[in-house]
């Protein structure tokens, strides 16, 4: 049934293969968001390390204004990440179903102001470029700190580099040239992790790719059935709570 479906990929009980299942999807939508809130306001939102290093290069290009932008993109994105552990043990305290759901609740609220709100303020663009960086930084902040604490910081979803870095790493295990195959020395390449990393690796390219048409096709309210998907994962655990509390 849909609703244990719901309940296997997000709820408090966490197994290997939910947590893959659920990195696949959320890879999918940082992808998407992260596409589309570039073609909006043509910055990145959840690659803070090109963030940092442009606060550098502008403090030495002394632009000022520019490196404030940035300082307040990574506060922004560390908040979110602060909410994030934040709603998961408070939860946890409180041994709540929907421990990791109430931050991807929060974030598909969040995903749905970003396309409602988005279209009004296109106008203003003086208000439009720091709102929709502030709230994407956030956003990203909080969905890879609530995947960070489920899978034990297994997964990372809103970026790649570290991704890419592993599935490198496995290939170059995969090919390489073992002299004795009875040694201690033996390399041996993980093909069940390399299966893993490739699909977030896919995942968000194509989160990427249908982010990018979508704002290109429907404008902001390409955001609204991302919003809508991950609102349905998510609200069943934090359902079960009501129900349990009522």
């Amino acid at each position: 049934m849909p609703t244990n479906y719901a309940r296997f990929l997000v709820g408090r009980d966490r197994t290997v293969k939910a947590n893959r299942q659920l990195g696949w999807f959320l890879a999918f939508v940082a992808g998407a968001i992260n596409a589309g809130g570039f073609l909006a306001v043509q910055q990145y939102t959840s690659h803070v390390t090109g963030i940092v290093s442009a606060v550098a290069d502008n403090l030495a290009l002394g632009q000022l204004g520019f490196v404030v932008d940035g300082i307040v993109a990574v506060l922004t994105f560390m908040l979110g990440a602060m909410c994030s552990a934040i709603l998961v043990n408070f939860a946890r305290r409180k041994a709540m179903a929907s421990e990791y759901a109430l931050p991807l609740l929060l974030e598909s609220a969040l995903i749905l102001c970003f396309g409602l709100l988005g279209a009004r303020m296109a106008a203003y663009e003086g208000l439009l470029v720091p709102f929709t960086v502030v709230l994407l930084c956030f956003i990203m902040g909080l969905q890879n700190a609530v995947v960070t604490k489920l899978s034990g910081s297994v997964i990372r979803t809103t970026h790649m580099t570290g991704v890419v870095t592993d599935l490198g790493i496995e290939l170059g295990k995969l090919v390489y040239w073992n002299a004795d195959r009875e040694s201690a020395n033996f390399v041996r390449a993980d093909r069940e992790r390399m299966m893993v990393l490739g699909m977030l690796f896919l995942a968000f390219l194509l989160g990427g790719v249908s982010g990018a048409f979508g704002f290109k096709q429907f404008g902001y309210g390409f955001t609204i059935p991302i919003a809508v998907l991950l609102a349905v994962i998510s609200v069943v655990p934090a359902w079960d709570d009501l129900r349990r509390s009522a």
